[in-house]
């Protein structure tokens, strides 16, 4: 876990500090599929802007993930372009939306930040390739590779009930 101590940060109101920070990118599940960060520790740039009454963070970084395709299961890769921001307010008892639960104890919780952030810029699906055929649903195999169709489709059992309604209707 990566973490920037705010402790020595000694800025007076309207001063800006930037700085290169590496953050560790643990992997994570994304609709029920895990994505890995290649590389795990990516270069990132945090700048903190202090203001009358808190603090404000930017934190800039890019990051390839990669993982299974949720159509076909296989490989996929993505790039991932962040620009995110955090406000923490001066006083801790103030109004909820005005702290950020990145901030504990006079550090900032990057990996974690950075976890979310990453989270927040995914597409609804990772694909290997925006048009990925997936996989057959009738014998499974990849479309992609093997473009294919089946003769007669292959009537449930289990909808036998119901084709008898439709008959008498």
């Amino acid at each position: 876990m990566t973490s920037f101590s705010l402790r020595q940060v000694r800025l007076r109101p309207g001063e800006e500090l930037r700085d290169e920070v590496e953050i560790d990118v643990a992997p994570f599940d994304f609709g029920g599929q895990r994505y890995i960060a290649i590389p795990e520790r990516v270069p990132a740039e945090l700048t903190l802007n202090r203001a009358t009454n808190g603090t404000a963070f930017r934190l800039r970084f890019g990051v390839r993930l990669h993982g299974p395709c949720v159509r076909c299961l296989g490989e996929s890769s993505l790039d991932v372009s962040v620009d995110a921001r955090e406000y923490q307010a001066n006083d801790p008892q103030g109004d909820e939306e005005l702290r950020s639960d990145y901030v504990s104890e006079n550090e900032l919780d990057l990996s974690g930040w950075a976890r979310d952030a990453i989270a927040l810029e995914l597409p609804d699906q990772i694909l290997c390739r925006e048009d990925c055929a997936g996989l057959c649903p009738v014998c499974g195999k990849n479309l992609n590779d093997e473009p294919h169709a089946h003769e007669q489709p292959v009537a449930d059992s289990r909808w036998a009930a119901l084709e008898g309604l439709k008959d008498r209707l």
